[in-house]
């Protein structure tokens, strides 16, 4: 049986949002948003739309349902300031362009984190930050650019009051930030890699992949670095003879192409 009011919803959703419920397993996305429009008083799919396209909280909550979130902006702060107080700076010295790519990218944190640190050391248009995930709805979810208050936990204040607006219980990443990021659909396994990066970044996902997988992977990405570019991995990811790959560990979590 075709139900016609969560079919409808679906098209309004993904028209408002980008966000497509219909790649989702209908069964259990259902149960979810119907718990949810019952609880906030709501009877049927049609009435709470409504109540979403005038309530901005409401509509923040159902982003919240719909992607489970859970990255964050400075995820692991002593790295990021690694990042930005030893890498970047030498990486400038050789070039004052940076064509940055951020892998598997979830829900934007991440890119969005390295914009606004690029932002102290030079001038965003002389940045190109690329980045992928192989799943479109958390694509849609990042060029939104809404954030719950949980997400800027590791934010520094003076970044907080530059670039985020808060609106209700979120906040709205500022469209400097938005613009210099350029994001797409992409799987790492089958998909080529772009070339001539000066920094990839990719943390937390490579321990989700098979060892064989993680061998390809090392392989495509120390491929796709500049001679002497950056390969910024998770804290649970070191990469063990990473000479194989033609890298060499310059910090913690941090290697470069040689």
């Amino acid at each position: 049986m075709v139900d016609k009011d969560y079919e409808q919803f679906i098209t309004k959703v993904k028209q408002k949002t980008g966000i497509d419920l219909s790649l989702y397993k209908e069964a259990q996305m259902k149960r979810r948003l119907i718990s949810l429009y019952e609880k906030r008083g709501f009877s049927s799919f049609s009435d709470f739309y409504n109540g979403l396209s005038k309530d901005n909280d409401l509509y923040y909550e159902l982003l919240d349902r719909i992607t489970i979130n859970v990255s964050e902006f400075y995820r692991n702060y002593k790295r990021w300031q690694v990042l930005e107080e030893k890498i970047l700076p030498s990486l400038l010295e050789k070039n004052n362009q940076l064509k940055i790519w951020s892998a598997a990218c979830s829900t934007g944190e991440e890119p969005y984190t390295i914009a606004m640190i690029l932002s102290k050391l030079l001038d965003l248009s002389r940045v190109k930050i690329i980045a992928t995930d192989i799943d479109e709805n958390v694509i849609a979810r990042a060029k939104l650019g809404i954030y719950p208050e949980r997400s800027l936990n590791e934010v520094p204040n003076d970044m907080k009051k530059k670039y985020f607006k808060q609106e209700g219980t979120n906040y709205k990443v500022s469209d400097q930030i938005m613009k210099a990021v350029q994001f797409k659909k992409q799987n790492l396994l089958a998909d080529p890699f772009e070339t001539q990066f000066d920094l990839i970044v990719c943390r937390n996902v490579l321990i989700y992949f098979t060892e064989e997988a993680k061998e390809t992977l090392y392989k495509k990405f120390s491929g796709a670095l500049k001679n002497q570019g950056i390969f910024f991995v998770g804290s649970t990811e070191q990469i063990f003879n990473a000479e194989r790959y033609q890298l060499t560990s310059v910090d913690t979590f941090f290697y470069q192409k040689s």
